[in-house]
């Protein structure tokens, strides 16, 4: 059993006993060395747990990132956007697919498609969801055909369904040629490309999916915020007018 549920317990006795007068501990039938045994064996209780307890959380890491970031690849909104906001996703995350349910479309029509942000989508598949790399191959192949946003917005929001035949289903579903979709999936062409997608993304410092930087290209460098997790709509907007306040480079 922990001692911790007893820490309060503890303190508090170790408090008294601390203070406890000669005659009282007396009138309770304890000796003075009895006292002074009870007074010790408290104190190293009490240093016990002082030893149990964890150390503080690391601190966050830091969020002003800036790093080489061209400026092709899958993107929406306005070449000459002010702001670039890039997305590092795993389309079997299912916190990818809570910020894509609950605050991407607001992003889209607030700040895309105002021409306020150009938002970049970058493939960041993690080891531990199978099927992720082959969605991910998936959505870039229905490139291939013009409808990458369309089936990656259709796997996003099936995160949890992308096993076997779905993807291939999806893909009949937005309108693609299957067999030249399956020919390109099957041949593995895009994979260097995600590779390198991971590699901008770990020198970014992402670790995890959903993952975000907001910020300014300046000299073919992404210079920003880097934002992690499926936060709310009204986290993202704050983060991007801090950005967007900043004068530019």
């Amino acid at each position: 059993m922990s001692h911790s549920r007893f820490k309060p317990l503890f303190a508090l006795l170790l408090a008294v006993a601390a203070v406890l007068p000669l005659s009282f501990a007396r009138a309770q039938g304890m000796t003075a060395e009895q006292a002074t045994e009870m007074l010790n064996e408290l104190k190293q209780i009490r240093q016990l747990l002082e030893k149990q307890v964890p150390p503080p959380p690391p601190p966050p890491p830091d969020e002003n990132v800036s790093f080489e970031f061209p400026t092709s690849g899958y993107a929406m909104g306005k070449v000459d956007a002010p702001l670039v906001f890039v997305e590092y996703t795993d389309f079997e995350c299912p916190f990818c697919q809570r910020y894509h349910l609950d605050a991407f479309e607001q992003v889209k029509k607030e700040w895309v498609d105002t021409g306020k942000v150009r938002y970049f989508s970058r493939d960041f598949p993690l080891d531990f969801h199978p099927n992720a790399r082959r969605a991910a191959l998936a959505a870039r192949c229905a490139g291939d055909q013009g409808k990458y946003w369309e089936l990656r917005n259709t796997m996003i929001k099936n995160a949890d369904q992308l096993a076997g035949d779905r993807i291939v289903a999806y893909a009949k579903g937005v309108g693609l040629d299957v067999a030249k979709f399956e020919a390109c999936l099957g041949s593995d062409f895009y994979k260097p490309a995600i590779d390198k997608d991971i590699a901008e993304g770990t020198k970014a410092g992402v670790t995890g999916t959903p993952s975000f930087v907001v910020g300014r290209v300046d000299k073919g460098r992404l210079v920003g915020l880097r934002l992690v997790g499926a936060m709310p709509y009204a986290q993202i907007e704050a983060k991007i007018r801090e950005v967007m306040d900043k004068p530019a480079p």
